[in-house]
């Protein structure tokens, strides 16, 4: 198993994300919490049970919710970010204000299980080639508004993160290849116009693109949607031709299919399903 960690952004830039949420759901008011406690100022504690088995993600991000609300409430992991989880299991206790504990337990149980899930399906694709040395990436296609919480939990769960906009790297696809009118075309009117050290990748599906993206120096080639005797054909040329280009596979990848498509020697593998295909890791609060 390999050892799991994501690296959260700054609070400077969650909290946004987090206070917008929060607003959503309180409205103008908690009229439940706020009827009920009447601002009395009441402590209590809760614990965080899980329901099912997965991959724990999204503690540090719960605690900030109700921090947010009430800067006095204590969120104490009992499962460290990035380890497993069974049913039934204590994964955190909390105390503080009773008025923040309510306000706050669906917005912070709906995160952490939405990134739990996808981390925990994330770490089976990885378990799939954890021994092999192909590294699992995550793709763009994320909810809008939680890309960079999305992402972060495929690191929990092992992965690497693919670029996390259109700003981080180049990448020619098939209708950038289209428009441009080639492969070389493409590379040559962008090589020139792009600022020092974005890479240029280039999405193929055939041999013939391939030698293309080779013979106009793509720094990373895709091969997409190939079939595997295809791809380790593709590799072959491409470890001929230089070790210094990467090479990612992407299309159709399944935890049946990806240790057969990280055993043809690619670099990379990348997928959306853990982001797209994922279950909630089911959690509940529990008062008292």
């Amino acid at each position: 198993m390999m050892d799991i960690f994501g690296i959260l952004p700054p609070w400077l830039v969650v909290d946004p994300l987090l206070q917008g949420w929060l607003l959503e759901d309180i409205g103008r008011g908690d009229r439940t919490t706020q009827a009920l406690l009447a601002e009395d100022g009441k402590k209590g504690q809760a614990q965080w049970i899980a329901k099912a088995p997965g991959i724990v993600a999204g503690l540090p991000l719960a605690a900030r919710v109700f921090r947010l609300l009430d800067e006095g409430v204590s969120f104490v992991p009992i499962v460290a970010e990035g380890e497993k989880c069974e049913p039934g299991q204590v994964i955190a206790q909390i105390h503080g204000s009773l008025d923040a504990l309510l306000m706050g337990e669906r917005v912070a149980l709906n995160l952490a299980m939405r990134l739990s899930g996808i981390a925990t399906l994330t770490n089976k694709y990885v378990e799939q080639v954890f021994d092999l040395p192909t590294h699992f990436v995550d793709t763009r296609k994320t909810t809008p508004g939680l890309r960079i919480l999305e992402k972060y939990a495929t690191q929990v769960g092992g992965a690497i993160n693919h670029r996390m906009g259109l700003d981080d790297a180049v990448m020619l696809k098939d209708n950038h290849i289209a428009a441009a009118g080639g492969i070389g075309q493409a590379i040559a009117r962008i090589r020139s116009r792009i600022p020092y050290p974005l890479t240029i990748e280039v999405e193929t599906e055939s041999l013939e693109q391939v030698k293309e993206a080779l013979e106009n120096n793509a720094d990373i080639i895709m091969l997409d949607n190939m079939s595997l005797e295809m791809m380790g054909e593709a590799v072959q040329i491409i470890r001929q031709y230089s070790n210094r280009i990467k090479i990612e596979a992407s299309g159709n990848v399944t935890l049946q299919t990806i240790r057969g498509v990280a055993e043809t020697g690619v670099d990379y593998i990348s997928s959306s399903a853990p982001i797209t295909q994922s279950k909630w890791l089911d959690l509940s609060m529990r008062m008292g």
